[in-house]
């Protein structure tokens, strides 16, 4: 994989250079790929917290660097555009005039859009849940692909003006909108809403209805919240 090579190709006058030796990189690295915690890959290869973490992230930019510069021109056919939900620090409700001085604190949603015949990430981004990010995001993805495309999101308002922005009417896009109703056995602080039932609405373009559908970047962001919970840190 192409993080395991990064970790090879590293110079030799890089900050690590003298803290991790080269198989201890590809050792820490191919740990994490597996989807080994941050503290089990402490304990396998002996390397410390601080050290994995730096390294972490230094190979995830560069992981993000070559993404940026090798996903052009994809030719997709169906995109699904689906957003997660974390926090930085703390949550959006407890973020203090004081932290917020202080350092960058709250909320943060993370933007994915997956080709859904080949599952490849088309593009990602971090940040607030709004019509300005999901409009620099939708251009972000316009920008790599290289003909029309039958676009879903979910029924989010943010996304009818971006998409617009972004693809203007070159695009055959629809909403895919859940319909939500009370918990019959009574309300739990933390239970999602009863999902009734889905609707399909057509937005631009002539989308197809039989594959108007948000499941598989539903399924990644899962495996992006399973794989990165606050227990595994």
């Amino acid at each position: 994989m192409f993080c395991i090579d990064y970790a090879k190709a590293l110079p030799h006058n890089d900050f690590m250079a003298n803290v991790i030796s080269m198989d201890k990189k590809i050792a820490v690295i191919s740990a994490l790929v597996e989807g080994c915690s941050v503290r089990s890959t402490v304990r396998m290869t002996g390397v410390s917290k601080g050290a994995i973490l730096r390294l972490l992230a230094s190979v995830g930019a560069a992981c993000s660097e070559y993404l940026d510069a090798t996903l052009r021109n994809v030719p997709a056919e169906r995109i699904q555009v689906d957003e997660i939900w974390s926090f930085v620090g703390c949550k959006q409700n407890n973020v203090t005039p004081e932290i917020a001085a202080e350092r960058v604190a709250g909320d943060a949603w993370t933007f994915v859009a997956i080709e859904a015949q080949t599952k490849l990430v088309i593009s990602w981004m971090v940040g607030r849940r709004d019509a300005g990010f999901a409009s620099e995001f939708l251009q972000d993805v316009a920008g790599r692909l290289s003909n029309r495309v039958q676009l879903t999101t979910d029924g989010h308002k943010m996304y009818l003006n971006a998409v617009i922005d972004a693809f203007a009417d070159q695009i055959d896009y629809a909403q895919l909108v859940k319909i939500y109703g009370a918990d019959p056995e009574g309300a739990r602080t933390y239970s999602p809403a009863q999902c009734l039932g889905i609707k399909r609405e057509f937005v631009l373009g002539n989308p197809d209805a039989e594959h108007i559908s948000t499941s598989y970047v539903e399924r990644q962001n899962l495996n992006l919240r399973m794989q990165n919970r606050a227990s595994l840190a």
